[in-house]
């Protein structure tokens, strides 16, 4: 599963149940986040005992983002038998301030900000 655009790629590797995340993320409310969202859907259905999700290059995303990935936390926070782990970068300023409130809507959330 993949979504490539001009401006970023979402990429779903299921031999490590890893989703990678270039580029930035401007996209304008849920709508536009829809294939997005369909794409973490697929993967949180399979119910792998972990997903992670690799934000190291992903340098921009928008309040439309962080609306779309902490609806996603909470789903599979509900599902009960999936984890997660994100992955981040201390040298993307957003990522810092941001990924740690993924934290309060699953405490069990893994963060690896690198």
């Amino acid at each position: 599963m993949e979504i490539k655009t001009d401006d970023y790629s979402v990429v779903y590797d299921p031999a490590t149940q890893t989703v990678n995340f270039r580029g930035s993320l401007r996209l304008s409310g849920a709508e536009e986040y829809a294939d997005i969202t369909q794409l973490l859907s697929e993967v949180a259905e399979q119910a792998p005992e972990k997903i992670n999700l690799d934000l190291q290059d992903l340098e921009f995303l928008n309040s439309s983002g962080i609306n779309m990935f902490s609806k996603f936390v909470i789903k599979v926070r509900q599902q009960g038998n999936t984890g997660i782990q994100i992955q981040g970068s201390k040298k993307i300023p957003w990522q810092g301030k941001s990924l740690k409130n993924f934290q309060r809507l699953m405490p069990n959330l893994q963060l690896d900000l690198q």
